[in-house]
């Protein structure tokens, strides 16, 4: 799980507003986060399936979320997908 000073500087970066916690912008990066820490605990724990599957949900989620946010404006999506530091 992610710490909570590590959530607050993840809803500062991408956040529209003050009070923006579930943008999809919000949301990529929240799940980006996680399945980094979760790709580090495997790589150490090869046969932990559980966190496998997990890890297998998240991945499909932000794929969900980054479908949505190419459909709703191109260019946003360039420019995020450069910034978050996923290779699309």
């Amino acid at each position: 799980m992610l710490e909570k000073v590590k959530k607050d500087v993840i809803i500062k970066d991408y956040s529209k507003h003050v009070n923006d916690t579930g943008s999809t912008e919000v949301q990529i990066a929240m799940l980006t986060a996680r399945i980094n820490e979760l790709n580090e605990h495997m790589k150490a724990n090869s046969k932990d399936f559980s966190t496998s599957r997990g890890l297998k949900i998240l991945v499909g989620r932000r794929g969900r979320l980054l479908k949505y946010l190419k459909r709703s404006g191109l260019q946003e999506y360039s420019q995020f997908i450069q910034r978050v530091g996923l290779r699309k």
